[in-house]
């Protein structure tokens, strides 16, 4: 190894042994991963993960996937990626205030949804009632990172992406903020989507919410983090008064945006397509592109995988293709 690549490295590792907390994840202590490589000769091993997810299909694919609102007309709305990375603005904000372990925070925060459906939790609800075992989309983006793609990510990555959702607690510090700042993410950017649709106002959100947070976007993400950052130590938390507010906030955004609103009145459309796409290369699979890693897998695993991977777009023009008759012949009416 060249010596002054070497060093750089070096360097970095020693910044996190005498910079950060010592409740921080060290690369240098990491787990390690399934498969042993040789270490990078500049980058840290969370480092090398944070790239690895960033050089991904799956991550390129989230630019076309639904966030909340499915095929929104203008360009303001946040989809899937524009989502992944406010997470990740949000979560490394607080990783750094607890001088923990921002690489390792950033790479959890870019892979924590590459599993997600086309057509947001709606696809994710479809898939969920097809399959027998269920499908939950933190699941999925670990299979995506581990066998789909093979990115052969360290253990304290995939634990932060596996666990960053559900009643799991991830092992690491970095893990468990991205696991709450992707709700402080979500419920923010979907109160924004959902003023700019003329959905609600700002003004309708409950009053102790509008207290204790703020009274809009910015007010309300900042008093959470500094929140976060004055009352976690050795694990991630916030105080009563401050989670209380969130768990209103979000309670009052389920029923009046996420379950029942203008918004939402296409779902049903998107349920069909995804549900029929499925039946149809349940009987069809040998137009199914068959990978060494999962041809010997049930024919469900293989098809749920194909259609989880699609962007909206792509569902929808493929639906047209085998649903929707062509056109054929001449443009002629003259009998």
């Amino acid at each position: 190894m060249n010596n002054k690549f070497s060093e750089i490295r070096e360097r970095q590792i020693q910044f996190e042994e005498t910079y950060l907390s010592e409740y921080a994840a060290k690369s240098s202590r990491t787990k390690g991963r399934k498969t042993p490589i040789s270490p990078c000769p500049i980058r840290t091993e969370f480092q090398r993960d944070r790239d690895r997810i960033l050089h991904s299909k799956a991550f390129r694919r989230l630019k076309h996937k639904t966030q909340v609102f499915i095929s929104p007309a203008g360009d303001h709305y946040r989809t899937r990626m524009t989502h992944t990375l406010e997470v990740s603005q949000i979560a490394r904000t607080i990783a750094r205030a607890l001088r923990l372990n921002e690489d390792l925070t950033e790479a959890i925060a870019l892979g924590h949804d590459l599993g997600h459906t086309p057509f947001g939790h709606t696809g994710e609800e479809v898939l969920a009632e097809l399959l027998p075992n269920g499908f939950k989309h933190n699941e999925q983006s670990l299979r995506v990172v581990e066998v789909l793609e093979n990115l052969n990510l360290t253990a304290e990555t995939l634990d932060g992406i596996l666990n960053h959702t559900g009643e799991a607690v991830p092992f690491t510090l970095e893990g468990q903020i991205v696991k709450i700042a992707d709700r402080i993410a979500y419920l923010n950017h979907d109160i924004d989507d959902a003023v700019r649709a003329g959905i609600m106002k700002e003004k309708d959100l409950p009053e102790n919410s509008i207290i204790k947070l703020g009274s809009d976007i910015n007010s309300r993400i900042t008093t959470t983090i500094k929140d976060i950052v004055e009352n976690s130590t050795d694990s991630i938390k916030m105080s009563k008064d401050c989670k209380n507010a969130m768990d209103e906030l979000r309670t009052w955004m389920f029923d009046n945006v996420y379950k029942d609103s203008l918004a939402k009145e296409e779902e049903y459309k998107a349920k069909k397509v995804i549900s029929e796409l499925f039946s149809y290369y349940m009987e069809n699979s040998q137009l199914l592109e068959l990978g060494s890693k999962t041809k010997n897998e049930p024919l469900e695993r293989i098809v749920t995988d194909y259609i989880a991977g699609m962007t909206d777009r792509f569902a929808l023009q493929d639906y047209i293709d085998k649903f929707i008759p062509k056109s054929w012949g001449g443009s002629s009416y003259l009998l």
